[in-house]
């Protein structure tokens, strides 16, 4: 008998395992793929980018070369000069569609783990009933992106709200003077897979948009002045050369 229960429990791993497999096979089709390289982080060696719909619901996925999410920063202790890890989708569409002004950069999903501060006010990701102390566990956010030189000579900055100014926002921005927003999406782990579903009012926005993947760290300017955060290292693009070449269908 118990030889039996163990043959049973071999069976039903192998199923699930390849249940998992074809699942991650699926969610591929149409992917933007990439080679693995053994010179990076694994958790951030990106093998596939993708993205799919099912109505007015988008889901975008990332593969990686080992397990998503199992890097994060390491704390600093203060705001300025912190570090942050991030999985990012770049993507065609305006700002405007989710809430920013318009015309006003790339707009990207992110997901982001940073120990040093909470930038996701109306949630308490940890449930300890205080939302202020979550920016290490992983979140999501909306975020433009746009070339930023004062973050060196190429880089890409979240775009700053100049004092003064007015731009609109999402009505789930955190209050922080950049084009961010904290929508409140959860973040999925699977072993080497992340992934993000978001909501549009309108499912036909979305259709023929273009993405990429991207992996990367920011860091909080340390003087805290504009620009407040800056990409500062690049750990892995799916196609290469932000060329968005996947289209979501």
């Amino acid at each position: 008998m118990n030889k039996l229960l163990s043959i049973s429990a071999c069976a039903l791993l192998l199923a699930s395992t390849a249940l998992a497999d074809k699942n991650h096979a699926v969610h591929q089709d149409g992917a933007i793929t990439s080679a693995p390289d053994a010179s990076k982080v694994a958790a951030f060696d990106i093998l596939a980018a993708h993205a799919h719909s099912d109505g007015r619901l988008v889901t975008f996925h990332m593969t990686t070369n080992g397990v998503a999410g199992a890097e994060q920063p390491n704390p600093t202790g203060a705001l300025g000069g912190a570090p942050v890890f991030s999985y990012v989708w770049p993507t065609s569409l305006d700002p405007a569609t989710v809430g920013f002004e318009g015309d006003t950069g790339i707009l990207a999903l992110a997901a982001t783990s940073h120990p040093d501060f909470d930038d996701t006010p109306l949630f308490d990701e940890n449930n300890d009933s205080d939302p202020a102390n979550d920016g290490l566990l992983w979140h999501s956010h909306w975020v433009v992106l746009t070339p930023t030189e004062a973050c060196g000579d190429g880089a890409l900055g979240v775009r700053d709200i100049p004092e003064g100014a007015t731009p609109a926002m999402p009505a789930t921005w955190p209050g922080l003077p950049i084009f961010i927003d904290s929508p409140g999406y959860t973040p999925l782990f699977d072993g080497p897979e992340i992934a993000i579903t978001v909501p549009f009012a309108n499912p036909d926005i979305v259709t023929g948009v273009k993405y990429d993947g991207v992996t990367s760290a920011l860091r909080v300017n340390a003087s805290i002045h504009a620009p407040l955060l800056c990409v500062t290292d690049v750990f892995d693009v799916a196609s290469g050369d932000l060329s968005l070449p996947g289209t979501l269908n």
